[in-house]
Order: structure tokens, then C-alpha cells, then sequence
């Protein structure tokens, strides 16, 4: 028999358990928002990456404009949207985790993600506070480095999670 035929009141396979059942529909809805919001994000990364890298091409004051747009304008709203992607990312993710037959930590590839969205949420927070200064017209060498360097790594992690997402590579964890 299929799953697609398989009763709703069979358990699950062996090894299979869920923490907690959520109906096929809510399911999906939960799926669609983790899916949503890490695209969200990594929109939000992508804009904030071009930014950077037009004001690090830039000389003078179109750097300082660049970047001080990048604060004035996309600092407050970049931090609420990142972070709010990021966490309905999250906690989508741990009920998804919590939900299915993947888990938190029973297979390598979820604990993964789960880790690269944490990191990912605490390089966000990194990511602000050098934007600012540099707003204010003085741009020195590290804090540009240290920007480029944040929002490329953040993309990074991003693209890393939404690959191991696809793939579901390593298998289970050994208990």
C-alpha cells in the first residue's frame, strides 16, 4: 500500500515517531511559512549584500550615502523583517521537527540547519552594528571588510540550509 493510501489512523513506521500529530493541513500551512520566510530572508540578505558592495565599490560621499541609506532605511525595517524571518523560520523549523518523522536531531541534516539558522539569526545582530557607524561617514577598512564579510557568509549559511532542505544528505543520527 502507498502512503497516499495508507490509513491516517496507522502509526507511523518504526523509528518513524512523531512527538507531536498535527493534521495533513496544518502541516502544510507550517510548511509553506518555514518555506516562505526563509525565502523572505534570504531576499532580505541578498538587498542588504548588494548595498554593501555598492558602497565598498563607491569612493566618498556616494559610499557614505550608500551607506547611510543602508542605515537610515533599511536598518530598522532589514532588522525587524530579518529577524522576524528568521524566527517564524525557527520556529517553524522545531515544529516541523517535532511534527514529522524528521525530528530535531534524528537526522544529521535537520540538526544542521538548525544550528546555521541560529547562527545565521546571531550574524543578523553583527551585521547592524557596523552599518551604522559607517553611516556616519567614516568608513574604515575592517568595519567595510567586516560587513562584506557578514553578508556574504549570511547568504552562504542561507543557501546551505535551503540545499540540505533539497538533498537530505548524511542519514540518521546514531542513538
Amino acid at each position: 500500500m502507498s502512503t497516499l493510501t495508507t490509513p491516517r489512523t496507522t502509526p507511523p513506521a518504526r523509528g518513524n515517531r512523531v512527538l507531536w500529530r498535527i493534521p495533513a493541513g496544518l502541516r502544510r500551512s507550517i510548511l509553506v511559512t518555514h518555506v516562505g520566510s526563509a525565502g523572505a530572508w534570504i531576499g532580505i540578505d541578498v538587498v542588504s549584500a548588494v548595498l554593501v558592495v555598492i558602497g565598498w565599490v563607491r569612493a566618498g560621499d556616494d559610499r557614505t550615502a550608500v551607506y547611510r541609506a543602508l542605515a537610515d532605511f533599511f536598518v530598522v525595517p532589514l532588522l525587524l523583517s530579518a529577524l522576524a524571518a528568521g524566527a517564524v523560520c525557527l520556529v517553524t523549523g522545531v515544529l516541523l521537527g517535532l511534527a514529522t518523522k524528521w525530528g530535531l536531531v534524528r537526522y544529521r541534516w535537520v540538526a544542521v540547519k538548525l544550528a546555521l539558522n541560529v547562527i545565521a539569526c546571531v550574524m543578523l545582530l553583527l551585521f547592524l552594528g557596523p552599518i551604522t557607524e559607517l553611516a556616519s561617514g567614516e568608513q574604515p577598512l575592517r568595519d567595510i571588510w567586516f560587513v562584506a564579510f557578514l553578508a556574504a557568509t549570511a547568504m552562504v549559511l542561507l543557501s546551505l540550509a535551503m540545499v540540505l532542505s533539497v538533498f537530505k544528505p548524511w542519514g540518521r543520527v546514531r542513538t
